[in-house]
């Protein structure tokens, strides 16, 4: 078992802020568990930052569960949290329990569901299986055709109202966390008042729990990011850099240089054995 559990996670509530960042292949993961994040998240979020999707709503289950493994074969500490991705569990729980047995099976410690209130049946038949859950409400990617947009949320009562009914319901269910996204800091500093699992903000403001970001986002390998994420370093424009650089030096021949290959210190030996090769094919023809 890692050392960051959903159970150390509920804990750290009020008391250490919880990290957390999507992973997607075996070398990220390995650096963000080497870095000591708390939470390395296979979210559906790859569809459009490693799949170059439009939106998350076009991955599948089989393509998250390959992800994970790869994740999971890197993480020795950190909490591995797999999401599940649009249709995996919305028509039913059978499906749900179905997808989220695939994700555990695949190395995850815990799965990730968008909404609340709707899949209160679903997150407590998970919990009951041993299976922990963390919940995602606010801005839900998977509904953004419903919601008319990837657009702030939480200005009117009736949005505030959905908000804290998923959280409760989440937190009724069984559920170690849940994810607030895009929603006014006042919204979120609410929720996490009034509810006992810790809330983990992405564009919530700093009264949460803990912080979510994009691996995509955090290291500035795309040109556009959300608004809320915010770039720790311009890796795209050092990886940009390098490329050129290696470029350059290939058209120029000044890569490979002499410490980069090697070659027969005595060159009377070379031609001998070139010679040997050489007649063998020829005597093979």
């Amino acid at each position: 078992m890692r050392e960051v559990t959903p159970r150390k996670i509920r804990e750290m509530k009020g008391k250490e802020r919880i990290t957390m960042v999507t992973a997607y292949d075996y070398p990220s993961a390995l650096l963000a568990d080497k870095a000591g994040i708390d939470i390395v998240f296979v979210g559906d979020s790859m569809a459009m930052v490693v799949y170059g999707g439009e939106n998350t709503l076009n991955l599948s289950i089989d393509t998250v569960a390959i992800h994970t493994k790869a994740v999971a074969r890197a993480v020795r500490r950190a909490l591995v949290l797999a999401d599940m991705p649009f249709a995996s569990y919305e028509i039913s729980v059978e499906d749900g329990v179905r997808n989220a047995v695939k994700l555990i099976q695949a190395g995850a410690d815990a799965v990730k569901i968008e909404g609340g209130a709707d899949h209160e049946r679903l997150v407590k038949k998970l919990v009951r299986m041993g299976i922990p859950v963390m919940g995602h409400t606010g801005l839900t990617p998977q509904r953004y055709l419903r919601l008319g947009g990837y657009r702030l949320v939480g200005e009117t009562e009736e949005e505030i109202e959905e908000i804290l009914r998923d959280a409760k319901a989440l937190e009724r269910a069984g559920a170690f966390a849940v994810v607030l996204e895009f929603v006014l800091a006042d919204v979120a500093k609410l929720v996490t008042e009034e509810v006992s699992i810790p809330t983990i903000g992405i564009g919530a403001g700093p009264y949460v729990d803990g912080q979510v970001l994009v691996w995509h986002d955090l290291l500035g390998i795309y040109e556009r990011s959300p608004p809320f994420a915010k770039r720790y370093v311009d890796l795209r424009g050092m990886i940009l850099l390098a490329l050129e650089n290696y470029r350059d030096e290939v058209k120029s021949g000044a890569f490979p240089s002499g410490e980069h290959y090697w070659e027969f210190l005595d060159k009377d030996d070379f031609r001998k054995k070139a010679a040997r090769a050489l007649e063998k094919l020829s005597e093979e023809d």
